[in-house]
């Protein structure tokens, strides 16, 4: 199939923008039906904030304290503990993690 650039207006900005026939062609290779229905711009901002802006340096992540279950030493961990779950130190953690099996 033969593509050819389509113009197409952004539904957030009302920018038009082309879409060009090699993305046209990348779209129709990854089974896509659907046309792009913003700009680069708006997609990028959209994707930004939908990723919570971490890309956009939205500051350090939260960590909450807990007690490793293999040595008992005090550590932070990017999430919150559940009760009658082992939460590992990063010493422990590297320790136990390539024997465990997925």
């Amino acid at each position: 199939m033969t593509y050819q650039d389509k113009p197409i207006q952004c539904s957030d900005c009302g920018a038009n923008f082309s879409f060009t026939a090699g993305e046209q062609e990348f779209f129709a290779s990854k089974g896509y039906t659907n046309e792009p229905k913003r700009c680069p711009t708006c997609r990028q901002s959209r994707r930004s904030n939908r990723h919570g802006d971490s890309s956009a340096g939205a500051g350090p992540r939260q960590m909450f304290p807990a007690v490793c279950g293999e040595c008992g030493k005090s550590t932070e961990v990017p999430f919150e503990p559940r009760q009658g779950k082992p939460v590992y130190c990063s010493e422990c953690y590297s320790k136990i993690k390539p024997s465990r099996q997925r």
